[in-house]
């Protein structure tokens, strides 16, 4: 509550901005030329997690939901659909009043990368640590 009182915006809740981050996130690393292409397309499979485990705990089949929303949010071009946990008819966040706040989502997204980044610092460190 503190969050929206202190900057008021919403994004989709429902695992749809967690999908639209990973696609964008694959789509930048068919761009990278270098070997770090490899850690944005398992950093974008690990945000595909949180869509995945919110269609099995609603008893849908995980697979075919997240891979139907990604289909979904790339012929729209509407970042809004995400998992129909209550089973409504419908994947619009948006007509579901499925909201989260923005700032909570910005910050869940820093810490995500942060941690990320300092496994790969130690993977490097300890892969390096073969050469002494």
């Amino acid at each position: 509550m503190r969050n929206l009182i202190l900057k008021p915006e919403v994004i989709p809740g429902g695992g749809a901005s967690e999908l639209a981050a990973s696609m964008a996130i694959v789509e930048a690393s068919d761009a990278e030329a270098s070997i770090d292409q490899y850690s944005m397309k398992a950093f974008a499979d690990a945000l595909d997690t949180i869509p995945t485990i919110l269609s099995e705990n609603s008893g849908l089949p995980s697979i075919q939901t997240v891979t139907d929303l990604k289909a979904q949010q790339t012929k729209t071009k509407n970042g809004w659909f995400g998992v129909d946990a209550m089973i409504k008819g419908t994947n619009d966040m948006w007509e579901q009043n499925v909201y989260e706040a923005l700032s909570s989502k910005i910050n869940q997204f820093r810490l995500a990368t942060q941690v990320v980044k300092m496994v790969l610092k130690i993977d490097d460190v300890i892969g390096n640590s073969d050469d002494f």
